[in-house]
């Protein structure tokens, strides 16, 4: 079922006043633990992230060559979003933002951790935090005084390092989870047959989290590797992708056929535990992606650009959330919502009165229930980053059915074109820019973006008086200049 009518309610003919009224979390005092809704037996929950994955790598948006049977029956069970976003291009700021529902530009956490600085290039990248602040409320402490016990299992890529030891201040465990359980992708050179990216490792984990916590209610936080690069699977499973018709197209890479089976069949394991303890009718899940894929080794069509992008391709993720009882099974949902969205839409689940200050998501109780709209005006973006990959730093809102990407270099260098317009619903390839031909529009968005940016304390970029032309082209042996995404160059 489409809830079209969502879109008109939720982005059409809103005004600010009304979107600030309705997103009333943001004014409410600091948080001082949490209130549930007295009920029998509350809600578990289980959060699965891929790593990296496209927009469409799943069946159920469309792709006949990645095999999601799992996922598919997940988003059959509930209901999938379309116009579904991660709150930053890559991968650390997109997670501090589902786990604090907050934009990662408020909590000055941008890119992935460490970052790059690149100190010659045109601009002046700003100084981020190094880990997600002891101090923001993770989704795991705010269900923790509801009587939750809580699980991390897999990436964390919150804290200064990696280098977890048990008790380290700014992993999971410093952030509300009792169970701490992280881990990395493999290097190049590990042993394809054994598990490399702790698919099936971290899975057997959070399924005897799940045995041992049966009777309690439980958060768990299922973070896979997968397919983030190094991309290797076992050569058998490989092959299968390699036989398969169209295997060759850009879209669709066999190695991360395989990468996907592996997880998809997984997760098949865990929604079966909870069917064998029954628990599946008092299971929240949900599954989504932390960021879009990397579109040199896969192409993200029909959307543009990928990882490290604010183009669609960067940015769109798969969505799907299984809230048995309540959401009608197989529903689609076409309002664009993002991942700090998840936050106030469990803590609404669970009867959660009061948040912590500065909440940006909104919470999807509504849209998931099918009781009414979705107001809030505007999404955002602010990547203020030269990433490895070879991108420039940009900004973006979608604002209904527009989007407008601020290109950071050409703002501060007083160089046209600044900007890009896209109407996504006649042009979700992003082929088409409107920035010209809709000055007036281009104008308003861009205003918006520039008073958000200044509403959340972001921290902006500058000219960067070492600019060296010679040693800021990092990106040269990394990215083709023919590439279809690439800007040109400015220098």
């Amino acid at each position: 079922m489409k809830h079209k009518g969502l879109l008109k309610i939720g982005l059409v003919g809103v005004g600010l006043a009304s979107i600030i009224g309705l997103v009333a979390i943001k004014g409410l005092p600091e948080f001082p633990g949490a209130q549930q809704v007295t009920e029998t037996k509350p809600w578990n929950f289980i959060f699965i992230l891929a790593d990296d994955m496209g927009w469409n790598q799943v069946g159920y948006l469309g792709s006949d060559f990645y095999q999601t049977p799992n996922l598919d029956s997940l988003a059959r069970s509930g209901i999938y979003f379309t116009n579904a976003y991660a709150a930053a291009p890559t991968c650390s700021p997109s997670r501090a933002g589902i786990l604090t529902g907050k934009y990662p530009a408020r909590l000055h956490l941008t890119e992935y951790i460490p970052g790059d600085p690149y100190p010659w290039a045109r601009l002046r990248t700003p100084k981020m935090v190094d880990r997600l602040p002891l101090e923001e409320v993770t989704i795991a402490e705010l269900l923790k005084p509801a009587g939750y016990v809580t699980a991390m299992v897999g990436k964390w890529h919150l804290n200064s390092d990696k280098n977890y030891q048990p008790g380290r201040l700014g992993d999971a465990g410093s952030q509300g989870f009792d169970l701490d359980y992280p881990n990395d992708k493999p290097e190049d050179d590990a042993d394809p047959t054994k598990d490399a990216h702790h698919t099936v490792e971290n899975t057997e984990v959070a399924l005897q989290f799940i045995e041992r916590n049966k009777d309690k209610p439980f958060f768990l936080y299922l973070a896979y590797h997968t397919p983030h690069r190094p991309i290797m699977e076992d050569p058998d499973l490989i092959y299968k992708y390699q036989i398969k018709l169209n295997s060759d197209l850009p879209t669709n890479n066999p190695i991360m056929g395989a990468m996907i089976e592996r997880m998809d069949a997984q997760i098949g394991r865990l929604l079966k535990k909870l069917d064998d303890l029954g628990l599946a009718a008092r299971t929240i899940v949900i599954f989504t992606s932390d960021n879009g894929g990397y579109d040199k080794l896969q192409a993200q069509d029909p959307l543009r650009g990928g990882k490290s992008m604010l183009y669609e391709g960067g940015i769109r993720v798969p969505l799907t959330i299984k809230w048995p009882g309540v959401v009608k099974p197989n529903s689609q949902c076409e309002v664009p919502v993002s991942g700090i969205d998840l936050f106030p839409t469990i803590a609404e689940i669970c009867g959660i009165k009061t948040l912590p200050r500065d909440i940006d998501g909104v919470s999807l109780v509504a849209v998931l229930k099918q009781q009414g709209g979705f107001k809030r005006e505007a999404l955002y973006w602010h990547y203020p980053h030269y990433h490895r990959f070879g991108y420039r730093p940009s900004g973006a809102i979608r604002l209904g059915r527009y989007k407008l990407i601020e290109w950071y270099e050409r703002s501060l260098m007083k160089m046209d074109p600044q900007v890009s317009l896209f109407d996504l619903e006649q042009d979700i390839g992003e082929r088409h820019d409107l920035a010209d031909k809709m000055p007036a529009k281009a104008k308003e968005l861009l205003e918006k973006l520039r008073a958000w940016r200044q509403s959340v304390g972001a921290q902006e970029m500058v000219l960067n008086p070492n600019f060296d032309p010679k040693k800021a082209l990092f990106w040269k042996e990394e990215v083709n200049p023919k590439h279809p995404n690439a800007l040109g160059q400015y220098y």
